[in-house]
């Protein structure tokens, strides 16, 4: 019988918040264990990667504490965040989860970029192995980042399959969903929205407030832009009338400025919805050209051409719907994305 490497899986702050990063990682925890493997869940000061001297001190603890006979999973909000001198103090051996680099996140500041990435880089170094969700992500920190091809593993995210059969709705419903922040594009996508407010729709954009200043401005930007009750921002919404949404949708809106994967791609086209979003980071290799109308990203103008092609032109949007429909059918479950991560945990990059 095949022994299973233990290992422990520090994250920081609420293990079910709903964003990619946090999704991947909570299936990924449930999956490994799930083969049967000895994995904890170490859960680190939630402020990373912005922790306080305090709470970096708090973590560095928690994480010497892990012994040398556990792998440590390290959540890349920490590791691409963490002093570089206390992550060579740990005992155990470090798998680095990236799911794209820090110093990659829209609105950062010159000297904060140059932190991030310095840190970043010289902990990579230190790591005994890389998992990352897609060829995207590996290609950066083999260009950028001096990472040795041989250190990187991919594990894709899965895909959950749909609860509800498609039900759109009349007028058509543009959905986005992703959290409030700057680098998801819902600026643009509202500016775009106010651009077609001759057509017939209506418009979702859900999400957290994961920074709230910034959604403070999306909820003035939508107020301001005459659409009324046309262009709904509910915030957080439970999974179930998340599923209800995508359901209802004719089409998935993501105006992203970067992207290392984006897993609410994956759930688009397993609901059979075209996509419209930008040329940026992972997006195009993510997302298959039958299904999808990609724009350059902070394009207003190209983004609202595109909305409205798909809006004026139902017969192609129902040819990107069927495409994507039939692509999502070829779509990895959790279950092959915990198998990926398996594999290499009881490879020999940890023996």
């Amino acid at each position: 019988m095949t022994l299973l490497r233990p290992a422990t899986f520090a994250i920081p702050g609420d293990i079910t918040a709903l964003t990619g990063g946090y999704i991947y990682e909570r299936r990924l925890l449930e999956g490994l264990r799930d083969q049967g493997r000895d994995v904890r869940h170490l859960e680190l000061p939630a402020a990373f990667p912005d922790p306080s001297p305090a709470e970096m001190a708090t973590a560095i603890r928690q994480l010497q504490a892990v012994p040398q006979n556990r792998v440590l999973i390290l959540d890349g909000l920490v590791f691409g965040a963490i002093d570089t001198a206390a992550l060579a103090s740990l005992r155990a051996p470090v798998l680095a989860m990236v799911h794209h680099p820090l110093a990659l996140e829209t609105g950062l500041d010159p000297v904060r970029r140059d932190h991030l990435f310095r840190t970043e880089r010289d902990n990579l170094q230190l790591s005994r192995h890389v998992l990352v969700p897609s060829p995207h992500t590996r290609d950066i920190l083999i260009r950028d980042y001096g990472v040795e091809a041989s250190q990187i593993s991919i594990a894709r995210p899965g895909i959950d399959q749909p609860t509800l059969p498609p039900v759109p709705v009349t007028p058509p419903l543009i959905l986005s969903v992703g959290i409030l922040h700057p680098r998801k594009g819902h600026d643009i996508l509202i500016d775009s929205l106010t651009r077609i407010a001759d057509l017939d729709w209506q418009a979702v954009i859900v999400g957290s407030a994961w920074d709230h200043d910034h959604a403070s401005e999306l909820h003035a930007m939508a107020k301001a832009s005459g659409l009324g009750n046309r262009l709904r921002l509910p915030g957080k919404v439970s999974a179930d009338v998340q599923q209800r949404l995508f359901a209802q949708a004719s089409v998935f809106a993501l105006a992203t400025r970067y992207e290392g994967y984006g897993i609410v791609f994956d759930e688009a086209l397993s609901h059979g919805l075209p996509i419209v979003s930008c040329a940026t980071g992972a997006v195009p290799e993510t997302v298959p050209a039958e299904a999808r109308l990609l724009v350059p990203p902070d394009d207003t103008t190209s983004f609202a051409a595109a909305l409205r092609d798909l809006l004026e032109h139902p017969e192609k949007r129902a040819r990107l719907a069927s495409a994507s429909a039939a692509l999502a059918t070829a779509l990895p479950g959790w279950a092959n994305t915990a198998q990926a991560a398996g594999t290499m945990l009881d490879g020999p990059c940890f023996d």
